[in-house]
């Protein structure tokens, strides 16, 4: 448990480093005096830094290991989240935030090959379940701790407090988590940079199994629908509906047990080998799509934020049913690249949230209509393109339920 523990928290410090920052936005533009433009950088920075990080992390540990990039990328996360709180200008800052998204990224990437490692089956699924249950508390406490901490400081110590976080991180690391990955188990090549000049080698033979390409789509679209809502929240309850920061806070916190809930009744329903775990990612995006109509509907009526409300709960209950199944179904018949395929997951969740987060902003706040619409088009299209790419899975590929989507069949791709 501890060892999950250590694990849930690499996965959820670099989020965290997001839902955090977001009640301090206002600060760092008068602070900075940049424009708000510039300093939205700052969070996209963070997301593109966490989308480019997974494709290095992911390939390097199939050649060096888990422990030793783990131990890196949360000692890096440290040293850069202090830093962020001595930046002088809003561009050292953006470079800054680019590399803390980089190096967060190791512990989300890593944490996933892990448990991959540790577990097959419905083990693995359970596992993967728990990770979420871990990192979920992340943005359940961010947006209070946020508020919270602004109240005694600035935005400044906000990232102190992470860079303390990073540092207890980095030691339970060095403490809690053993070398998973045997040397007998690393992928061959001669060194780091041989291992990733094969990572277009590793994702086209990734993306070749329709499996994992579904899954791909699925959580990246997934997840672009849930981070419309992420980056836009800030300014449509607060900014346009005028919510109280604690009145937001509790929305989000609420949304938040949502997720963690889901996927724990996800993670159980697939370790249970109750249900296959495509199914599952099928009910999961469904419902992302309703929230997401929901969310749209309540934005072009005058009723106000709460009719908002429950349908971006819906929609986030709705992505955690996809997460913990799509990334079962996508580690599953590939051990050797479980970093690589664990890489290609959340890279798809941060680019394809990255690229929707813009879209949330082009009324210029006045409407929350661009955000809702950007979560039925992202919703829609991950539903259309999971269900089409898993139809042309071979029967004797797909997973059963009793498979938990872990076990290659006869029929499956070899993971040579």
């Amino acid at each position: 448990m501890a060892r999950i523990a250590v694990l849930g928290g690499l996965t959820g410090a670099a989020p965290l480093s997001i839902d955090t920052y977001l009640p301090a936005l206002p600060g760092v533009t008068g602070d900075l005096r940049a424009s708000a433009p510039l300093v939205a950088l700052t969070l996209t920075a963070v997301v593109v830094g966490l989308a480019v990080g997974q494709l290095v992390a992911g390939p390097a540990s199939d050649v060096l290991g888990r422990r030793g990039p783990l131990l890196a990328g949360a000692v890096g996360f440290t040293v850069l989240s202090a830093a962020c709180a001595l930046a002088p200008d809003v561009g050292t800052l953006i470079a800054l935030r680019f590399g803390q998204g980089l190096l967060g990224a190791v512990g989300i990437v890593l944490a996933r090959a892990v448990v991959r490692d540790l577990y097959e089956g419905p083990a693995a699924a359970r596992g993967f379940a728990a990770l979420m249950l871990v990192s979920g508390v992340a943005p359940i406490v961010a947006p209070v701790v946020g508020g919270q901490l602004l109240r005694v400081t600035s935005w400044r110590g906000v990232f102190l407090v992470l860079a303390a976080l990073g540092l207890v991180l980095a030691v339970g690391v060095l403490v809690g988590v053993p070398e998973t990955l045997s040397r007998a188990d690393r992928a061959r090549g001669g060194g780091v940079l041989a291992g990733l000049r094969t990572t277009g080698t590793a994702f086209r033979i990734l993306l070749g199994d329709r499996r994992v390409l579904a899954c791909v789509s699925a959580a990246g679209l997934g997840f672009a629908a849930m981070f419309a809502y992420i980056s836009g929240s800030t300014f449509v309850l607060q900014g346009l509906y005028g919510l109280s920061p604690q009145a937001f806070s509790g929305v989000f916190a609420v949304n938040s047990v949502g997720i963690v809930t889901a996927t724990q009744v996800a993670g159980r329903l697939v370790g249970a080998e109750r249900v296959a775990p495509q199914r599952t990612v099928a009910i999961g995006l469904v419902t992302t799509l309703l929230g997401s109509v929901a969310v749209l509907v309540g934005a072009l009526t005058p009723a106000g934020p709460w009719a908002l409300v429950p349908g971006l709960f819906v929609t986030v209950c709705g992505v955690g049913f996809v997460l913990p199944s799509a990334t079962t179904l996508a580690l599953a018949g590939h051990p050797s690249r479980a970093g690589s395929a664990s890489a290609l997951l959340g890279t798809s969740q941060f680019l394809v949230g990255g690229f929707a987060a813009p879209l949330v902003g082009i009324g210029g706040g006045r409407t929350a209509v661009p955000m809702g619409t950007t979560m039925v088009v992202a919703a829609a299209l991950g539903l259309v393109v999971f269900t089409l790419v898993w139809r042309a899975v071979p029967d004797a590929e797909a997973p059963r339920a009793g498979d938990a989507g872990a076990r290659t069949t006869a029929g499956g791709p070899a993971d040579n």
